[in-house]
């Protein structure tokens, strides 16, 4: 390429902005999404005992990194390109054909099943199974069950059991307390049925936070998974937009926090490592190797189960 057609093509490219420090934002983001998404209570370190046991607590999201670029000419961006080519940079997350055919699957799977009927008078009734750490003295087993209402207006309910651990045996309740900057049932409910309008609004929500942002945005997703069980059309576009998000791989032998094993879809590295987990065969949502989902109902009553 000669002096010329270089100059030309240089002058096609935009100029070049002052370098910005990216927003620097300070995010507990799960612990966020769990409070707002699925109206959890803030969760604080468990002490010894039924009472300081708790739903798994949340693994915290580093802080982003920003990086500051030295100034370039239009024409020294196109000499870099021009000789060392694209992709030179660091690479990012890879997209899994397989983890995307599997979150096909299961999306349709889910838009198949049938939306309950729910008034604002009802509770959402959940029973999960996880572990906490009670400060280096080992791990509490537990199962919780929790009671929101519909519309966000009462208050709340969780039944915490210890099933093993230093704690000792033992049931727990404790009032949740109805927040007005919690996200309710039905705020869930309006969120986009649109893949591509829910995949912006994720994407848009998690800028500058996680340790990548594809692992913020599914992080985000992760969160709502449980609150959307009784909203199969929700529940089918999360998953769709999670297979537009590079990072997710498939695990054969998964296993959820209570041991039941199935198919799962992992992403992040090391302890920021996430595995959601589905039924083998019909691919209902388990959970995760976190928390464990055993059920998802809705109720008439604080403290009345599915089963009366």
């Amino acid at each position: 390429m000669n002096p010329k057609e270089r100059q030309e093509l240089a002058g096609l490219l935009p100029s070049p902005g002052a370098p910005v420090l990216s927003s620097d934002r300070m995010t507990l983001m799960e612990a966020h999404l769990m409070q707002e998404i699925t109206k959890e209570a803030p969760t604080a370190t468990p002490t010894p005992g039924p009472a300081g046991a708790g739903r798994v607590p949340p693994r915290r999201l580093r802080r982003a990194v920003a990086l500051l670029a030295a100034p370039v000419t239009a024409a020294a961006v196109l000499t870099t390109v021009l000789t060392v080519g694209v992709g030179d940079g660091p690479a990012g997350p890879a997209t899994d054909s397989e983890a995307v055919a599997l979150l096909d699957r299961i999306a349709t799977v889910t838009a198949a099943k049938d939306a309950p009927a729910i008034r604002d008078d009802q509770y959402i009734y959940s029973l999960t199974q996880g572990t906490a750490d009670l400060r280096g003295k080992g791990l509490d087993t537990f199962r919780r069950a929790d009671w929101y209402a519909v519309d966000g207006r009462r208050d709340g309910l969780a039944r915490t059991t210890v099933l093993s651990g230093p704690s000792g045996k033992g049931t727990t309740d404790m009032q949740l307390e109805a927040d007005p900057n919690a996200t309710t049932y039905r705020e869930l409910q309006a969120l986009p049925t649109d893949p591509g309008a829910l995949y912006d609004k994720v994407w848009s929500e998690t800028e500058g936070q996680g340790p990548t942002h594809e692992e913020a945005a599914l992080e985000m997703i992760g969160s709502m998974l449980e609150g959307a069980t009784l909203l199969p059309d929700v529940g089918a576009t999360l998953y769709r937009a999670a297979a537009r998000i590079p990072g997710i791989t498939v695990v054969d032998d998964a296993e959820d926090a209570s041991g039941r094993s199935g198919v799962g879809l992992a992403y992040g590295e090391g302890e920021d490592r996430e595995v959601w987990v589905f039924e083998d065969k019909n691919l209902t949502y388990l959970g995760s190797d976190d928390v464990a989902l055993l059920d998802v109902d809705v109720v008439d009553r604080l403290a009345q189960t599915p089963a009366g």
